[in-house]
């Protein structure tokens, strides 16, 4: 079980299986659609399936045990903040893979895990044809969004955790690394 000053085997293994595979996830969603590199997108969702399974159960230990306790006070701005940026991101590492099943399966373009067919491709030529054209709409348009939100909000965790580390010096990061505080 998580302390105030040590974090569970299994807290920081969800933490960091999720939060590395999210931040690889969103650089690379980036990459493809700024130089259509189209040759990603079926390991960009199979990997983003897959750490889907990785985030519920995250949501469900975080439901279980609830937040970390912090390693000391802080103002409550800071507080405040914090706990926004915890709920978008535990949020956005389940919305982003569903929103993204959304948008393919629902557009045609099929979902499949590394060669397991979980929703078949819809194709006629080299055109996909929507099985549901709205709800493949809403799916990416709440993917591209969500993306934007996402590593902002990352870029603000890792800001927060820097911050902490060097400028605060107290044992935040280094209690997620697996160390007492």
């Amino acid at each position: 079980m998580d302390h105030k000053d040590k974090l569970s085997h299994m807290t920081i293994f969800l933490h960091w299986i999720v939060a590395l595979t999210m931040i690889v996830l969103t650089a690379v969603g980036f990459y493809m659609t700024f130089n259509h590199s189209y040759g990603l997108y079926p390991y960009h969702k199979a990997i983003g399936v897959i750490i889907l399974l990785f985030a519920v159960i995250r949501v469900v230990w975080r439901y279980r045990l609830g937040w970390p306790e912090p390693v000391r006070e802080y103002p409550k701005l800071e507080h405040t903040m914090a706990h926004a940026a915890h709920w978008i991101l535990i949020l956005a590492t389940v919305l982003m893979p569903i929103s993204g099943m959304m948008g393919s399966g629902a557009g045609g373009h099929g979902i499949s895990i590394f060669g397991l067919e979980l929703v078949p491709s819809n194709y006629q030529g080299d055109e996909a044809i929507p099985y549901n054209e709205t709800m493949a709409s809403v799916g990416h348009v709440l993917h591209t969004w969500l993306g934007y939100i996402l590593a902002a909000t990352i870029a603000l965790h890792l800001l927060g955790a820097f911050k902490h580390h060097w400028i605060d010096k107290d044992l935040t990061l280094k209690r997620m690394l697996g160390k007492r505080a």
